[in-house]
């Protein structure tokens, strides 16, 4: 796998929906939980080694070959205990299919059905697109990270250079984790989250899907 298809998979601007959606972000600004750099920093750290880790275990177990996508989607359901998080998963994941099958259309998709998790479909575009195991949880890991950045940044209005600053630092927990999902799958949850994103869609106006 080419380097530069790396870092376009892991790109922000990629069209697969993930703008739209803040990692729990939102919910948390308005709770009260995220108000600066360092509260924003702490959950970026708890969100990578929780729901970064078991998405990017998933999606490497996929594209090692170990674990086929149909088997992929019931253990993506049993590690996302709350509903609105399931749903955030498959939307996104019909966004990155939609663009994979353009990228690669000569690979087999129909296995994935109409939404499937987003973690499934990484795992099947590692394969297409000739990637490691450990490069595809990297990606999986470095995303479900900035995604939250960036809704943090923009709904707290913090420095750009401040959030970056954050992220690179939080670089080592990212490929320390991407390594460690690589080598089976986690099984664990992060009750916080889950409780952000059901409460989320219970808001008036929300401005993120999640």
């Amino acid at each position: 796998m080419s380097l530069a298809t790396l870092l376009t998979l892991a790109d922000s601007r990629l069209p697969v929906g993930g703008h739209v959606h803040s990692g729990g972000v939102e919910e948390a600004v308005t709770s009260g939980v995220l108000r600066d750099v360092p509260t924003v920093e702490l959950y970026l750290r708890r969100r990578i080694r929780t729901t970064g880790l078991v998405a990017a275990s998933l999606a490497a177990a996929v594209c090692a070959g170990t674990l086929d996508p149909a088997r992929a989607e019931l253990e993506a359901d049993a590690r996302t205990p709350a509903p609105a998080a399931r749903t955030a998963s498959r939307a996104q994941g019909r966004g990155l299919l939609r663009l994979a099958k353009q990228v690669w259309p000569q690979s087999e998709w129909t296995v994935l059905g109409a939404r499937p998790h987003l973690s499934t479909v990484f795992g099947v575009v590692g394969i297409a697109a000739g990637a490691s195991p450990e490069d595809i949880a990297g990606v999986v890991v470095y995303t479900t990270m900035t995604g939250a950045a960036t809704a943090a940044q923009r709904l707290l209005a913090l420095d750009p250079a401040a959030v970056a600053t954050c992220t690179i630092r939080l670089a080592d927990v990212c490929d320390r984790t991407a390594a460690q999902a690589a080598k089976g799958l986690a099984a664990l949850s992060d009750p916080l989250q889950d409780v952000l994103a059901e409460r989320h869609p219970q808001r008036d106006m929300p401005l993120f899907a999640s």
